[in-house]
């Protein structure tokens, strides 16, 4: 028996998938609805009408520009979708990840009083015996939470991040939905627009809620202030866990200048060649050194503090770089410095993912060309931003993808490199990476790292020949017992087997109508049972049953445009 949750639940998905049809056939994507088969939850005078229409404003927009701005009105989680998928250039077309960068919460603050209980409820206390002041006009608003500014009891000044009342709510239901697309769109749409949908929507839900539970960000802002504990030059915010909850997040007030504010800078005297070394330092030993890294180091989350010192906000957003995967990026920054196209594809196919699509000899030669534009260039005068730009676009020309945070990363380096410019003209990332590759190198060709690695491909092959008679044996007897099997998948005839099922379909549907003019034909001919205007009743009404099954066969051909 359903529980009255879960009945809710359904009801809530209902609605919401009207909506967001409603919203993508009003941004001119009512074609994509068609192909989806699932125009079904819009009502049919309305589907014939406006599918596939939008406005004449609209229709000079490019679909990447509708598609963001359909994202924008349908919320959070649509919305948060698009800025995922902003750092993911490997698996949508350029110009979407592009456009998506431009996602914005357009969202109002939620009111005092929810803020009130929303605080009761994750903290179980009134908030006067939480603070000892409370700002309720919040610092900032976004779909997910909002930020205020506050002072505890003991006078030390935080910010508190708080989650919208039922967002929650709202996200499980939306991630519900985005899986049904993800499906539909594997089976209905052609390859292109999404590399792996079902798999960009798992992803995308894992990274989500972890977002809504802000003790997880707790402890990751825990992490980074142990990493950079021993570096003055950086400052990470303390969490307050004693006022921290999955739905509220307290940490200490850092004081500073946004780091995009170069005239706030100068007037307060700072260094701003300075700071733009201390920011690549900081980024490259997160990545390097500890395999934890911001994100999104946008202006907005880094300020800049008394002393040069760089001070670090918002960890919502973190990446993770094992150290086998930390080698085998250094291995291909290597390779890409000393232009060697072979080496490069080799540790493509280890750290990437080559598939049956990827022509390994297309791709040589297009990274031939691309070594060529830089082959002449120092180290100093290279665009790390455009060298890291164009090599993404080779990744997604020949269908490579990477791990996500391997993408994240390279937005993030990027990013760095634009500001690091615009505080310093004269700033050059990759001179600030020679270092750490040298450290790496010496780590790597340590004794202790050496006999760590022996071990471990030691212990790799001995686990090995352990299991390895049992596998035979197995294998052997599957043989002797004749129930050794191979399975064999089909790839690329789901889009034909769905043409042969609607062909089949009219088809029958076309014999139906048939049969039924041929059967009233023959009542006409009887002139027997009931009479109208001297015709028989039933064949009339065959022939208007007829007539309308085959105006409905008629639309329907006409609006998939395949005559």
């Amino acid at each position: 028996m359903l529980s009255f949750s879960r009945i809710n639940r359904n009801i809530r998905s209902i609605r919401r998938y009207r909506q967001i049809l409603g919203v993508l056939i009003k941004y001119g994507f009512g074609q994509i609805v068609e192909q989806l088969n699932i125009d079904y939850y819009i009502e049919l005078g309305r589907r014939i009408v406006t599918l596939g229409t939008a406005s004449k404003g609209l229709e000079r927009l490019t679909a990447a520009q509708r598609l963001r701005m359909a994202m924008e009105e349908l919320g959070p989680t649509f919305i948060k979708l698009g800025q995922v998928l902003s750092t993911r250039p490997d698996l949508i077309p350029k110009d979407f990840a592009q456009e998506f960068i431009r996602l914005q919460d357009k969202v109002p603050p939620f009111d005092s009083k929810s803020v009130e209980q929303q605080l009761f409820l994750q903290l179980g206390r009134p908030l006067e015996d939480i603070f000892a002041s409370f700002d309720s006009t919040p610092l900032a608003a976004a779909s997910i939470s909002q930020v205020h500014r506050a002072r505890l009891q003991n006078g030390e000044d935080v910010v508190v991040k708080i989650q919208r009342p039922g967002i929650d709510t709202i996200i499980e239901t939306d991630l519900d939905i985005l899986m049904a697309f993800a499906y539909l769109v594997e089976n209905h749409l052609p390859a292109g627009l999404v590399t792996d949908p079902i798999a960009v929507v798992r992803e995308f839900r894992r990274v989500i809620r972890r977002e809504l539970d802000f003790t997880r960000e707790g402890r990751t802002i825990d992490r980074f202030a142990a990493n950079f504990r021993n570096n003055e030059a950086v400052c990470i915010p303390r969490v307050y866990w004693e006022v921290t909850s999955p739905g509220v997040l307290t940490l200490s007030y850092i004081d500073g200048i946004k780091v995009n504010d170069f005239e706030a800078l100068r007037r307060a005297e700072h260094d701003l060649q300075l700071i733009a070394q201390r920011g690549a330092d900081a980024f490259l030993e997160q990545v390097l050194v500890h395999g934890l890294f911001h994100g999104d180091p946008h202006p907005g989350n880094i300020l800049v503090l008394p002393g040069d010192v760089i001070g670090l906000l918002d960890f919502g957003m973190v990446g993770h770089i094992d150290e086998t995967l930390r080698h085998q990026l250094v291995d291909l920054i290597l390779a890409i410095v000393s232009r060697d196209a072979e080496q490069i594809i080799n540790h493509l196919f280890y750290a990437g993912n080559l598939t049956e699509e990827t022509d390994r000899r297309q791709l040589k030669r297009d990274l031939a060309e691309f070594i060529d534009d830089y082959y002449d260039s120092a180290l100093q005068v290279i665009d790390a931003g455009r060298l890291v730009s164009e090599f993404i676009e080779i990744l997604q020309r020949h269908h490579i993808k990477f791990p996500a945070d391997l993408i994240l990363l390279a937005k993030a380096l990027v990013a760095m490199e634009g500001m690091g410019r615009q505080l310093d003209p004269e700033f050059n990332i990759i001179e600030h990476l020679r270092p750490f590759l040298l450290r790496m190198m010496r780590e790597r060709l340590s004794p202790g790292h050496i006999s760590r690695e022996t071990r471990h491909l030691g212990q790799a092959y001995f686990n090995l020949l352990k299991t390895l008679p049992s596998d035979l044996k197995e294998f052997v007897d599957r043989i002797n017992r004749n129930k050794f099997k191979i399975d064999l998948e089909h790839r690329g005839l789901e889009k034909l087997i769905s043409d042969i099922d609607k062909s089949s379909n009219r088809l029958s549907f076309s014999l139906l109508i048939g049969a039924i003019i041929v059967g009233s034909s023959l009542i006409m001919l009887t002139e027997k049972g009931p009479q109208l205007f001297g015709y028989p009743v039933l064949g009339l009404l065959g022939y208007t049953f007829a007539g309308f099954l085959g105006f409905w066969l008629a639309i329907a051909i006409l609006r998939s445009g395949r005559l």
